[in-house]
């Protein structure tokens, strides 16, 4: 054989390690720099959420009878057999020798899962978990023999072949009540304006754990580390091996060379491996940078319909009372304080405004457009404060991660520059907060 195609089949299987650990990577950056949402603040995208699971009809699971909302079962079977075969020996000679085996076989296995939610105080979203991995809390691990009544209860009736009679019963599930994390694909539901996490093939990871975002990181961490470092065994060991043994006085000494080259090799496919994966992960943090601050506009373009909605309502109910000129005014200054597009304060949120007009003037409740605006803004100007949040948060990660090393240096090459946040953008060359006047406001007799 060509020494050529060795060298080439063992930097084949080390480069192929490295992919492997390149995807695992990829996969504990994106996990260390989304910054975790409120389940009342999720959007459309890539979110990250911790909260408590929720569910209206939940699930009772097969083996345990736990209440929730996923759950995985499987019923193995132990095994043993000895096994007598024949061989021929190195001098022709036909030989018998006898083998134990033992295993154990899957003789029933089922699942089953539902749609959940993720709740906490600010609100909640519903989690669609098909095509999730997930990783749940085991709620039964335990082994019986026929005479424990399990043994048949939930397993099937007849024994497999050289069976030793002992069966392993398994069960995880997200037990109800649980505090979950989920890193996934938001989306817009079809019944209702809302967001929902789910599946989706463009996004790069879909977990729903009970263990915890720390542990699913490092779970990612350690894979790709122990792929890293089979790699670097396998072009090492493998070339000073190969080297030694194509050597004609198999002289130890001349696989030094061989080392020597496939050291420098996976150095420099490690660092091209490194930069392309720091690189498109900065690429993808801007990119969330950019949507954090495009659902603040979404917001704020939402309180803009309401609020020109809600001023012809409160004119109309309220006349020319002097309190409610002053409430039409403050609302049209709103429009004026953060318009869609530009960064500003929120200084006069409309919504404890709203709720004193509504107090004041009893008949605007009983108005179904006003009730129904009014929610809708209390709702908008929660969401704004909640995508501002969000918006701080993956900036802070975007500057963080442009001023650490050695991230700091593709981050120089690419002309990558730091996002301000919304507290800088708010402050006016004194310091103090920028404020934009309200409007003469003067209603028609």
């Amino acid at each position: 054989m060509d020494p050529h195609w060795g060298f080439a089949g063992i930097a084949a299987i080390a480069l192929v390690l490295l992919l492997f650990s390149a995807r695992h990577e990829r996969r504990w950056r994106l996990i260390r720099d989304l910054p975790t949402s409120h389940p009342g603040g999720v959007f459309i995208g890539l979110v990250e959420v911790v909260a408590e699971t929720r569910c209206a009809h939940p699930l009772i699971s097969y083996l345990a009878g736990e209440r929730c909302v996923h759950y995985r079962w499987s019923v193995d079977e132990h095994w043993s057999r000895t096994v007598r075969e024949t061989y021929t020996d190195s001098k022709g000679n036909t030989q018998t020798r006898t083998r134990h085996e033992s295993g154990w076989t899957t003789v029933a296995s089922g699942g089953e899962e539902c749609l959940f939610e993720l709740a906490d105080e600010s609100g909640a979203v519903r989690v669609d978990p098909a095509g999730a991995r997930v990783v749940g809390s085991t709620s039964l691990d335990t082994q019986c023999e026929p005479g424990d009544a399990l043994y048949y209860a939930k397993g099937p009736d007849e024994a497999i072949s050289n069976s030793d009679m002992r069966r392993r019963f398994h069960e995880t599930i997200i037990p109800l009540g649980a505090q979950l994390y989920v890193l996934g694909h938001a989306r817009e539901r079809d019944d209702i304006a809302a967001a929902e996490i789910a599946y989706d093939r463009d996004t790069p990871m879909f977990v729903i754990s009970v263990q915890g975002e720390q542990a699913v990181a490092k779970g990612y961490f350690w894979a790709a580390l122990a792929l890293q470092i089979g790699a670097w065994l396998i072009a090492v060991g493998g070339s000073a091996w190969l080297a030694g043994a194509l050597s004609p006085y198999h002289d130890p000494m001349d696989a030094i060379p061989a080392a020597a080259i496939a050291t420098g090799g996976y150095v420099a496919a490690r660092l091209v491996g490194w930069s392309w994966l720091v690189f498109n992960g900065l690429v993808e943090l801007r990119n969330r940078v950019r949507q954090g601050w495009s659902n603040i506009e979404v917001q704020l373009r939402r309180r803009f319909d309401l609020i020109t909605r809600l001023v012809p309502i409160v004119e109309a109910m309220a006349a020319h009372e002097a309190g409610a000129q002053a409430s039409v005014a403050m609302m049209r200054s709103q429009l004026l304080v953060t318009p869609p597009g530009t960064p500003g304060p929120d200084l006069l949120a409309a919504s404890p405004r709203l709720t004193a007009v509504a107090e004041a003037y009893p008949k605007l409740v009983a108005q179904g457009n006003f009730a129904a605006l009014h929610a809708s803004l209390i709702d908008c100007e929660d969401r704004i404060a909640l995508a501002r949040a969000y918006f701080n948060d993956i900036a802070t990660h975007w500057n963080t991660r442009l001023e650490r090393f050695p991230d700091i240096v593709v981050a120089r090459i690419a002309h990558m520059r730091r996002q301000a946040l919304m507290a800088e953008m708010d402050a006016g060359s004194d310091g103090q907060v920028a404020r934009q006047s309200a409007p003469e406001v003067k209603l028609k007799p």
